[in-house]
């Protein structure tokens, strides 16, 4: 799902702070977007912890109104309140508006660490495999929990969707391969059907994008001893949510890690860091992760210069102008780091 591009005016759009430090880099991103022209009205509205104050839920029924009519939202990090059965607003979201596909690119923002120069592009299914929560106890003698038991869902329809929207991602975007990942050696079935329409949609794609496969564990070794020999990876949502946080230690950690969710009928941008209430409200918290986000959704909207603009004006900070936050080894306070960022941009 791709909104049309908008020639003139700024983009009705919902905005979730979050929790913790979510409220602060949003305050950060806003201003930093409102240099670069105000590209989107937002309509704020809350989730997770501060869903349930404002609505009794995490995810509270005006959220779900407000992204069903704009189609397009922005999200700080939430976070899942212990006990009360709740479950995650990030993962109900996906399943509300069926956002199969979560894309995570990994792209090297500052010199000097242990790998430099990484440029890739992790897709991960979003609905199925374990993450369908299908779980249950079996009880043995006098104890109700002895066993746990949960299953997993690969249906052939979702994998063809997943797979041919990496496919077509690497077009749109240059890219020369696509490496399918699974677990197929001892999954046959789960990982296997994965595996089979993976290589079965590559074949339309002959002569255009090349594609292998990897089995998931040597997938990530090869990752940490040459990533540089990645380019697309598609696979599961377990084995993505996990390779997704290995690419992002690669590229400085999660601070550098934007995030999107998209589907047919709306796409969801964010942070994929956590709210780190440790630190929040003491002015240190990052905000590159959700101005990069801001900058896929910008991408997403066809606002292509201004996405192209945010990226470069973060890196010119980061690079040349060499003003950090403490996560990425520098001294500068959120609102140092954005004043950077608004000078730039109005220079």
């Amino acid at each position: 799902m791709a909104i049309p591009p908008h020639n003139s005016g700024p983009i009705a759009a919902t905005l979730i702070p979050g929790d913790g430090i979510g409220p602060e880099i949003t305050e950060a991103v806003v201003a930093v977007l409102e240099a670069l022209g105000a590209p989107f009205q937002w309509d704020v509205q809350q989730a997770g912890l501060a869903g349930i104050t404002s609505g009794g839920d995490p995810l509270p029924a005006a959220t779900l109104e407000s992204i069903g009519r704009t189609q397009l939202a922005l999200k700080g990090p939430l976070s899942t309140p212990l006990g009360g059965g709740y479950r995650s607003a990030t993962v109900r979201l996906r399943e509300a508006f069926q956002l199969y596909a979560n894309l995570r690119p990994g792209r090297s923002l500052l010199p000097g660490g242990r790998f430099e120069n990484i440029d890739l592009i992790l897709v991960r299914e979003n609905l199925e495999g374990f993450y369908v929560g299908f779980e249950h106890h079996v009880a043995v003698g006098d104890d109700p929990r002895a066993v746990a038991m949960a299953t997993g869902i690969t249906t052939r329809r979702e994998a063809q969707r997943i797979i041919r929207f990496a496919f077509e991602h690497a077009l749109a975007h240059g890219r020369k391969k696509v490496t399918i990942v699974h677990k197929a050696n001892v999954l046959k079935l789960l990982t296997g059907l994965f595996l089979e329409v993976g290589r079965e949609v590559a074949k339309e794609y002959e002569g255009r994008i090349a594609c292998d496969d990897r089995i998931v564990d040597a997938c990530a070794m090869q990752l940490v001893l040459n990533p540089w020999q990645f380019d697309v990876i598609v696979t599961t949502n377990l084995f993505g949510d996990i390779l997704s946080d290995l690419i992002a230690g690669l590229i400085g950690g999660l601070g550098a890690a934007p995030g999107a969710n998209i589907g047919e009928k709306a796409a969801l941008f964010e942070a994929v860091h956590g709210s780190a209430p440790d630190i929040a409200g003491q002015g240190i918290a990052n905000p590159t992760a959700m101005l990069l986000a801001a900058a896929m959704m910008l991408d997403h909207v066809g606002r292509v210069e201004q996405a192209e603009r945010l990226r470069g004006t973060i890196d010119a900070v980061l690079t040349s102008d060499n003003i950090r936050t403490r996560d990425f080894r520098g001294t500068a306070s959120t609102r140092d780091y954005t004043q950077a960022l608004i000078r730039r941009l109005k220079a």
